[in-house]
Formats: structure tokens, C-alpha cells, sequence
């Protein structure tokens, strides 16, 4: 029986998401394997041993960290001497850049081999980063099939293990409107920041569309990591739920949608979107300096063109948001072929099973 340690480190709720499923699939394949981790509320059900709840602290984009340096130091000082004191087996880290490239290092000077599960997306800023990461990361574990070919002509170690939202969310059936009881889903995101310059978006694009389509209603998809207090006064027809096996989310006829995981889950699940998405405007600007790719929302970067409509930042208003969502509602064909469209994009990203495939490299490379 095997008494390896893995430490996981996670920084966001989709990383959380994520990694919680690849620590049970470690376990399935060696029972006798200890899980250490930070993450989130999933990482503390799944590890043996959960260090720190990072993923509900919202510490993303470019300046929120710089507000919480202190935390941050705080926590790479403790695990830095957890990995010196306890030398695991394997660093497992995923996605969420800034903070893991600190850590890894460490594991380096410890001699604990490194994995990155879920690349962090330097085919859309900093491309310098694959340079860092060859030197650093035994093995990069990619999930979309593009970023296997980018690793690969920079030398870097690297296997396309599938995208882990195919174990989770099951193919849809198919799904006709009926323009009398449309359902609309409010997606504005998971972390605080997100959802205080959303929530008032998604709100008032509701009500404008319900003005309408009186028999129209709202399901506010709640985040794991926020309590419903946050979301404030409904809209009328709108109504809280949460849920982890998307059997709501596929019964949707549309979607107002933040930039991020959701808009790939939306995808799989064949549910037209529009995504919208509003950053401070410090942020927004550093962002535009760095980013350099055309979309980003994730649909529409694996289609290579504008599959949903993106409105970003001075274009993110109620009108423009309930304007886009009401060509879709309007328009049967539209929606039958967008959702055809999103679709297409579920076949492009592997089979099922893509922490299982992930668990068996890193177990198998680990012990070597």
C-alpha cells in the first residue's frame, strides 16, 4: 500500500472545480495516496489534509493580488516549509499562474517533481511564461488540444488529457423553445468583484426582456463560494438555485453570461449566451495592453470566430445585453443553430475521463 504525499495547489473556484475531481481520481487509482491542498470548499472535502481555503478569497486579475500580498506571502512562506519539511511525492498545481509560479520553484529546490494540471493561458498574454514553466514543470497536463501543439514546439513535456467538464456535464437532449415559457439563466460570475459590476447588468437586461415576455423566467445560477445574501433584491420571475449536475442549466433557452468557466459549460450544454463582462478600469487596461487574442469568451476562441456575442466593458449595458439576448428569443433558427454550433465544440475536447488520465501519468511518472 502506497504512502505518497501530493500536495495540490488551487486558486479560483473553476480550479477548485478541478482540482477536487483529480485528487478522488488519485485516490481511486491509490487508495493508500494522502492528498494535502489549497483550494476551495471542494478541495477541503476531497484532500486528507486542506491548508488554506485560497479560491474563496476572489485574489484575481491584475491588482486584487497586489491587495492581498501580505496574505499571499504569508501563504507561500507556509508552504515552503511544508514542502521542506514534508517532501511529497508530487506539486501538483492548477492553473491560477501568479500564485503557483512562486511555488514552484520550491518544490524544485526540495526535489518534488512538479505537474501543472489546466494550463494557465499564455497562448492569450505572456507568452514568455512556457519559457518559465519548461524549466520548472516535469509535465504539463493540457486540456484543450491547441495547447498540447503550443507546448510541444516550445519543448515542453506536455499530454492533452481532455477537458475535465466532459465528466461532469452529459450530452444534452434536445431542447426546443417554447416562447411562452422561455427560461433565462443569470450567470454573473463567482467572485465578488464580478458580481458587483454584473448583478446590476443582469438585472436590469431581465427586466427589460420579461417587459415583453411576461411568461419569461429567471434562474440566478448561485456560486458555491457566495452566500444568496449577496445577490441582493430579485428581479420578478427571477429566483435563486445551485446546483452541480447541470440538469437545470441544460433546460435553458438562453444565457446573459460572465467571461469565464461558465461560458464553456454553457457550450457543452448547447445553451446560446451572451456573455458580458466588466472590470475595474485599471484592470480593463491593463489587460487590453496584454491580452492578444481576438475573443474571451472560451466558446468563441475554440470556434476561432464571434459563435456568441462578447460585450466588454463600456458595451456591457442593460440595453445592449437585452438587445443581443432578444435576437435569440426572437429567432428559432438562430438559436437551433448556435446551439448546433456550440456543440460542435463539445466533440473538439477528447473523451471523458480527463482527471483519471491525468491521475495515471502523475502517479506513474511520479514514482519514477
Amino acid at each position: 500500500m502506497s504512502t505518497r504525499l501530493i500536495l495540490v495547489v488551487a486558486g479560483d473556484p473553476s480550479g477548485d472545480l478541478h482540482a477536487s475531481s483529480l485528487i478522488e481520481a488519485l485516490k481511486r487509482r491509490d487508495p493508500g495516496v494522502r492528498v494535502a491542498a489549497v483550494g476551495g470548499p471542494l478541495c477541503r472535502a476531497a484532500a486528507d489534509e486542506f491548508l488554506e481555503d485560497l479560491a474563496s478569497r476572489g485574489v484575481t486579475g491584475f491588482l486584487e493580488p497586489a491587495l492581498n500580498i501580505p496574505f499571499l506571502i504569508k501563504l507561500g512562506s507556509r508552504l515552503k516549509s511544508f514542502i521542506d519539511e514534508h517532501r511529497p511525492t508530487a506539486l501538483i498545481c492548477v492553473d491560477y499562474y501568479g500564485f503557483n509560479r512562486r511555488i514552484l520553484p520550491m518544490a524544485q529546490a526540495a526535489g518534488v517533481p512538479a505537474f501543472y494540471f489546466v494550463s494557465p493561458q499564455v497562448w492569450a498574454s505572456r507568452p514568455g511564461r512556457v519559457k518559465i514553466l519548461k524549466k520548472l514543470v516535469k509535465k504539463m497536463l493540457v486540456i484543450f488540444p491547441f495547447e498540447e501543439q503550443l507546448y510541444r514546439e516550445a519543448g515542453v513535456p506536455v499530454e492533452f488529457v481532455g477537458h475535465p467538464l466532459l465528466d461532469l456535464i452529459p450530452e444534452p437532449a434536445a431542447h426546443t423553445p417554447d416562447p411562452k415559457a422561455l427560461i433565462i439563466g443569470l450567470l454573473p460570475g463567482s467572485r465578488s468583484s464580478e458580481l458587483e459590476r454584473h448583478i446590476p447588468v443582469f438585472y436590469e437586461a431581465f427586466r427589460i426582456l420579461r417587459k415583453t415576455r411576461p411568461g419569461m423566467r429567471g434562474l440566478l445560477f448561485a456560486s458555491a463560494n457566495q452566500p444568496n445574501s449577496v445577490y441582493g433584491a430579485l428581479p420578478h420571475g427571477v429566483e435563486i438555485v445551485r446546483e452541480q449536475d447541470y440538469r437545470l442549466r441544460a433546460t435553458l433557452d438562453l444565457a446573459l453570461c460572465s467571461s469565464g468557466t461558465a461560458t464553456l459549460e454553457n457550450a457543452l450544454l448547447g445553451v446560446p449566451m451572451v456573455v458580458v463582462y466588466r472590470l475595474s478600469w485599471p484592470t480593463y487596461l491593463i489587460a487590453r495592453a496584454l491580452v492578444n487574442v481576438k475573443h474571451i469568451a472560451m466558446a468563441n476562441l475554440l470556434a476561432g470566430r464571434a459563435v456568441v456575442p462578447e460585450l466588454i466593458q463600456g458595451d456591457a449595458t442593460p440595453e445592449r445585453a437585452a438587445a443581443e439576448a432578444a435576437r435569440f428569443l426572437d429567432d428559432a433558427a438562430l438559436s437551433a443553430r448556435t446551439r448546433e454550433e456550440l456543440l460542435a465544440i463539445r466533440r473538439t475536447l477528447g473523451e471523458p475521463g480527463c482527471a483519471d488520465r491525468a491521475a495515471k501519468t502523475i502517479l506513474s511518472e511520479a514514482a519514477r
